[in-house]
C-alpha cells in the first residue's frame, strides 16, 4: 500500500516514477510520468504509482459505485473535482464514461444507477450518451447527476476538450485516483484561470461567461493570454444559444462578487453584445447627493446588496456588521434572519433563485436613466419616471432571456418600486423634524403600509433590500445617519407588518366576496364590484372595518361617494 505523501507535497495527487523509492518523476496521469522518465534518459525501469491525496468525497459518491456494473470504468469530471481540491462541497456531479464509441451505453448505465439509488433520470442527448438524474432528500436537499459518453477516444481526449484546466482533473470512482493531464490542480494552487486549448473560447464563446464567475468566485487571476483570447471570442457570443447565456449569466448573479464580475464583463465588452441597454449606462452623470456616474453606482448597489445580505444571512458572523451602517442594519433587521432566509428559498422556478433575481434587478434599477435624463435651468440633473421605465426594460430583456411569466413580474415590480421607500423615509424626516424629532413620529401610516404591499406583493421584501443597498450606493461614505436610520426605520415597519401581523395591514381576510357583495348593493357583474371589494379591503387595513356588518356599512356609504 502507498503511503500518502503529506498533504503539502508537491507529488499529493500526482503519478509519480519511482525507483528504488527515490521519485525520479513526476505527471498528472500514468503516461505523463512514463514520458518524463523517458526524457530524462534513466536507465532503470522505474515504478509508476498514484501519490494519494486527502479528498472529502461527495456522500453519493460510494452510492454510485456501488450501483455500477462491475467491469464499468466511470470518473468524475470537472467542477466537483475542483470543488474537492478546495475544500468546498459540490451536489452537482459530472461523470465520464467509456463506452467504445457507443453513447447509448451510457444511458444503460445512468438510468441502472438511477433505478439503484432512487433518482429520477432523464434523458439529455441521445447522440451524445448524455443523461441527468436528480436525488432528492428528505430535506429537500437535491443532488444533480450528469453522465455523458467520453468526448473523444478516451479520457485525456476528452479533458483536453473541455474548457478550463481547473475544470479538465479526473477521480477515477472506484480507485479514487485523479487523472490530471494539463495541470489543472497546480493552475487551482496558483490561482491561474488557464484554458484546456488556444481554441478553447472561440470553440464555445459561452465559456467566457464563465471563466469571468470562476474568477470572481475562486479569486482567481485570468493569464493575460486568457484574457486576450476571452476579448476574441465576446463577437461570437451572440451565435450560441439565449438559454446557454441566460443560465451561466445566472450562475454569476448567484455566485460570489457579482458587482466585481460585472465590471470584469463590462472591460471585456461583453456587455454590447449580450446586455446592450447596460453598455450606455457608463458615463451618464448624476447630480448631488449622487458620488458617480450611473453604471458605477450601479455596480457599488450590487456591491452594497451583497454585503447586506451576508450581514443578515442565518450564519451570522458578526465580522460582517463591523462596519457602522451594516451594524445598523443588523441592529434593525437583525431579527429577520430566518424569514430573509425562508423568503430566497421560495424560488419562482427550480432552475434559478430569488437571490439571483434580486440581483439582476439591482442590476436594471437605474437602466432608464439615459433615456429619462433632464437637466433643470438651474444646472441639476433629474430622471424623472426612470423607474417605471426601467421597468419596462427590465421585462423586455427577461423576455428575451426565456424567463418565465413569474419572474418577469417580480423584476418589473422591484425596479417600478424601488423609489418608494426612500419617499417613505424622506417624509419620515420632515415629519420628525417638525415634531421635534419624536422616534415615532412621521411613521408610514396603516393605509401606505397596506397600499405598498398591494402594490408590491411578495416583491416588497426585494425592493425593500435593493432600496437601502441604493441608499448606500448613492450617498456611498457621506451617506447622513439620520437618513439611514429613517430609511432603516421604514423598512423595520413594513417588514414588521408583512411578517408578524400580515392579517391587520397586508392581507386582511375577506369579509365579503364578490357575489355577497352584487347581491348586498344589487350590482351587476362589473369593474365597480372589484373596485368595492379593494376599498373594503384597505378599509380593514386602517382599522375602519372589524367585521362583516362593519364591511356591509363601509361599503354602502363608499358606493354613496363613489358613484
Amino acid at each position: 500500500m502507498t503511503k500518502s505523501p503529506p498533504p503539502n507535497s508537491p507529488y499529493a495527487g500526482r503519478w509519480v516514477a519511482r525507483v528504488r523509492q527515490k521519485i525520479i518523476a513526476h505527471g498528472g496521469t500514468p503516461e505523463q510520468a512514463r514520458h518524463a522518465v523517458k526524457k530524462s534518459r534513466h536507465k532503470e525501469k522505474p515504478e509508476i504509482i498514484y501519490m494519494p491525496l486527502p479528498l472529502s468525497l461527495p456522500p453519493l459518491l460510494s452510492d454510485v459505485v456501488d450501483a455500477l456494473p462491475a467491469d464499468q470504468p466511470l470518473y468524475l469530471i470537472g467542477g466537483a473535482v475542483r470543488d474537492m481540491l478546495l475544500g468546498r462541497v459540490s451536489h452537482d456531479l459530472d461523470f465520464g464514461l467509456p463506452t467504445l464509441n457507443k453513447p447509448v451505453e451510457a444511458l444503460k448505465v445512468a438510468r441502472q444507477i438511477a433505478n439503484k439509488i432512487g433518482a429520477a433520470y432523464y434523458p439529455l442527448d441521445g447522440e451524445r450518451g448524455a443523461a441527468r438524474l436528480v436525488l432528492i432528500h428528505e430535506d429537500g436537499a437535491r443532488d444533480v447527476l450528469d453522465f455523458a459518453a467520453f468526448r473523444g477516444e478516451n479520457l485525456e481526449e476528452d479533458l483536453r476538450g473541455r474548457d478550463f484546466t481547473l475544470n479538465a482533473i479526473a477521480l477515477d470512482a472506484r480507485s479514487q485516483k485523479l487523472h490530471d493531464p494539463l495541470g489543472g490542480a497546480a493552475d487551482l494552487r496558483s490561482k491561474e484561470l488557464r484554458t484546456c486549448s488556444p481554441t478553447s473560447l472561440s470553440d464555445d464563446p459561452v465559456r467566457v461567461l464563465r471563466a469571468v464567475r470562476l474568477a470572481a468566485n475562486f479569486g482567481f487571476k485570468i493569464l493575460p493570454e486568457t484574457r486576450t483570447a476571452m476579448k476574441e471570442a465576446v463577437a461570437g457570443l451572440s451565435e450560441t444559444s439565449v438559454e446557454r447565456q441566460r443560465d451561466e449569466f445566472f450562475k454569476i448573479l448567484e455566485g460570489e462578487q457579482p458587482a466585481t464580475a460585472l465590471r470584469a464583463l463590462e472591460m471585456l465588452g461583453v456587455l454590447p453584445e449580450f446586455l446592450s441597454e447596460l453598455a450606455v449606462l457608463k458615463g451618464i452623470k448624476q447630480s448631488a447627493p449622487h458620488v458617480n456616474d450611473v453604471w458605477a453606482h450601479t455596480l457599488s448597489t450590487m456591491r452594497h446588496l451583497e454585503s447586506m445580505l451576508a450581514a443578515l444571512s442565518p450564519e451570522y458572523d458578526s465580522s460582517k456588521a463591523a462596519e457602522f451602517h451594516n451594524g445598523l442594519l443588523v441592529l434593525k433587521l437583525g431579527r429577520y434572519r430566518e424569514q430573509f432566509a425562508k423568503h430566497f428559498a421560495e424560488n419562482l422556478t427550480t432552475d434559478r433563485s430569488l437571490y439571483a433575481l434580486l440581483f439582476l434587478a439591482a442590476l436594471y434599477h437605474d437602466v432608464a436613466k439615459p433615456v429619462t435624463s433632464k437637466t433643470d435651468d438651474d444646472g441639476r440633473i433629474r430622471f424623472l419616471g426612470h423607474e417605471v421605465e426601467g421597468g419596462k426594460v427590465v421585462a423586455e430583456r427577461a423576455r428575451k432571456l426565456h424567463l418565465s411569466n413569474d419572474e418577469i413580474d417580480r423584476l418589473k415590480r422591484i425596479v417600478r418600486g424601488h423609489l418608494r421607500i426612500h419617499d417613505m423615509a424622506r417624509r419620515m424626516l420632515e415629519q420628525r423634524e417638525h415634531a421635534e424629532g419624536q422616534e415615532r413620529s412621521g411613521n408610514p401610516s396603516r393605509r401606505a403600509i397596506y397600499r405598498f404591499f398591494r402594490d408590491t406583493r411578495e416583491a416588497g421584501v426585494d425592493i425593500i433590500l435593493l432600496s437601502l443597498a441604493d441608499l448606500r450606493a448613492t450617498y456611498e461614505h457621506s451617506l447622513p445617519e439620520d437618513l439611514w436610520k429613517a430609511e432603516l426605520d421604514v423598512a423595520r415597519l413594513l417588514l414588521e407588518n408583512y411578517w408578524e401581523r400580515p392579517t391587520e395591514t397586508v392581507k386582511p381576510p375577506s369579509y365579503l366576496d364578490g357575489h355577497e357583495v352584487m347581491e348586498a348593493f344589487e350590482l351587476r357583474p362589473s369593474p365597480i364590484v372589484g373596485k368595492l371589494l379593494e376599498a373594503i379591503r384597505e378599509g380593514q387595513a386602517i382599522g375602519e372595518v372589524a367585521k362583516k356588518s362593519d364591511a356591509l356599512a363601509f361599503g354602502k356609504k363608499w358606493l354613496k361617494e363613489n358613484k
